[in-house]
C-alpha cells in the first residue's frame, strides 16, 4: 500500500473547519486501506503570529519541503490588520510559494449540474461550465522588487510595485497549459495587458513561440485581461485552459468561482517543477474562498472547496486518478440529493453545517468505495 506524508495548515477564520472534513476523508482512507496517509499539523498566517510573532516558522518551512504534500486552510483576518506588513498572515502563504517553487497554480471552475441555478448568470450560461484558470504564481508584481512607499515630505508620499518575468517563467507556466489543454478540450488562452505593458508583449511572444514550436496540435489564442473578465462573464463556455500571469489570474480566477455559485465552490492547486530524480513535485492544495472571518467559528462554512482541493492532491501528487473522481463524484451526488450550506442555497430552503456537509460526502465516498 502507498504511503504518503501530509503537512496540514489550517490557519485562521473557516480553516479549521473545513480542514476538520479533510481529516474525516484521511481517516476514511486510511480506514478502508486505499492509501495511507500520515500527517502533521502546523501554525500559518495570524494563528502563527499570535504564537511566534512570524507568519510562518522556520520549522513548518521545513516540514513542508519534507512533505507529499501541503494542504492548506485560509489566513488572515481584521485583528491583524495592523501587524508589521513582512510578518502579515499572507506572507505566510506566499513564503510557502516561493520558497517550494510553486509556480503554477491550477483552479478549476465546475458547475455542478445541481448549482446552475446559484451562479449570479443565466443557466444555460454555465450549466456544463468546466474551464481551468492557470495563474502564475511565483512571479510578476507580487513578488517584483522595488515594492516601497517613499516619503515625499509634504504630506505626499509614493508607491512603488514592479511588474517583472523572465522568458523562462512564462515558458513553464505555458508548457504545463498546453500539456493541461491536451488532458481536456485541447484550447488555451493566453491572458496579458500587452497593450500597454511591456510585461504583457513578453508573455504574448513567449506564449506564441512556444505554441508554434511545441504544441501546433493545440488550439490557441490570446485575449486581453480585461476582455477576457468580459469574456468570462458573457460567454464562459468557450473557454477551456485560461493561462495568466500572478495579478490578473488571481483576479479572473475569482470571477470563475462566481460563475460556479460561490467562492465555497473552487478549490486550487499549486505546483512545482518535477524533480527529475524521485519524479515527484512539491504542492500545496487550498481552497480559494479565505479565511471569511464573519462566519468562522459558526459551523456554516461550506467545506466542499477544502475537500475538492484534497481530491486535486490526490489526482496530481499521489496519482490517484479513480480515487479523486469518487471524490468530485461524491460531491456532484450530495448536492443532487439537495444538501446546501447557506453560501448556495436559495432563499427558504433549508442548510446543513460544515460538518453536516463533510459527513454526506464522506458517507457518500464510503459507499462508493465498499
Amino acid at each position: 500500500m502507498a504511503s504518503y506524508n501530509l503537512l496540514l495548515l489550517p490557519g485562521d477564520g473557516i480553516g479549521p473547519e473545513v480542514m476538520a472534513e479533510v481529516k474525516k476523508l484521511i481517516d476514511l482512507f486510511n480506514k478502508k486501506g486505499i492509501a495511507k496517509f500520515s500527517y502533521e499539523e502546523g501554525l500559518v498566517g495570524g494563528a502563527c503570529y499570535d504564537a511566534h510573532k512570524v507568519s510562518i516558522t522556520d520549522a513548518t518551512m521545513a516540514k513542508a519541503e519534507a512533505a507529499d504534500a501541503v494542504i492548506f486552510g485560509a489566513v488572515g483576518g481584521p485583528q491583524w490588520d495592523k501587524v508589521p506588513y513582512e510578518v502579515r498572515p499572507e506572507a505566510g502563504l506566499l513564503r510557502l510559494r516561493k520558497d517550494l517553487g510553486l509556480y503554477a497554480n491550477l483552479r478549476p471552475a465546475v458547475t455542478y449540474p445541481a448549482l446552475a441555478d446559484a451562479s449570479s448568470l443565466k443557466r444555460e450560461l454555465v450549466e456544463g461550465l468546466d474551464i481551468m484558470i492557470l495563474r502564475e504564481l511565483t512571479g510578476g508584481v507580487y513578488f517584483g522588487e522595488p515594492k516601497t512607499i517613499t516619503d515625499l515630505g509634504n504630506g505626499q508620499k509614493r508607491a512603488v510595485d514592479t511588474q517583472v518575468y523572465d522568458t523562462y517563467e512564462i515558458e513553464r507556466i505555458g508548457r504545463v497549459a498546453f500539456e493541461l489543454a491536451r488532458q481536456r478540450g485541447n484550447k488555451v488562452t493566453s491572458m496579458e495587458k500587452r497593450n500597454v505593458m511591456k510585461s504583457g508583449v513578453l508573455w504574448n511572444e513567449v506564449m506564441t513561440d512556444l505554441h508554434a514550436r511545441e504544441f501546433k496540435d493545440v488550439q490557441f489564442e490570446s485575449q486581453l485581461a480585461d476582455s477576457g473578465g468580459m469574456q468570462l462573464v458573457k460567454n464562459p463556455k468557450q473557454f477551456d485552459v485560461v493561462v495568466t500571469d500572478n495579478l490578473f489570474g488571481d483576479m479572473l480566477s475569482d470571477i470563475a468561482a462566481m460563475l460556479t455559485g460561490s467562492l465555497g465552490m473552487l478549490a486550487s492547486a499549486s505546483l512545482g517543477e518535477v524533480n527529475p530524480k524521485t519524479q515527484k513535485r512539491k504542492a500545496l492544495y487550498e481552497p480559494v474562498h479565505g479565511s471569511a472571518p464573519d462566519i468562522a467559528g459558526k459551523g456554516i462554512a461550506n467545506p466542499i472547496a477544502m475537500i475538492a482541493s484534497f481530491g486535486m492532491a490526490l489526482r496530481y501528487s499521489f496519482g490517484m486518478g479513480k480515487e479523486a473522481d469518487m471524490v468530485d463524484a461524491a460531491i456532484s451526488s450530495v448536492l443532487a440529493h439537495g444538501l446546501r450550506t447557506g453560501d448556495i442555497a436559495a432563499k427558504g430552503e433549508a442548510t446543513v453545517s460544515t460538518a453536516e456537509m463533510g459527513q454526506a460526502i464522506a458517507e457518500e465516498i464510503e459507499t462508493a468505495a465498499s
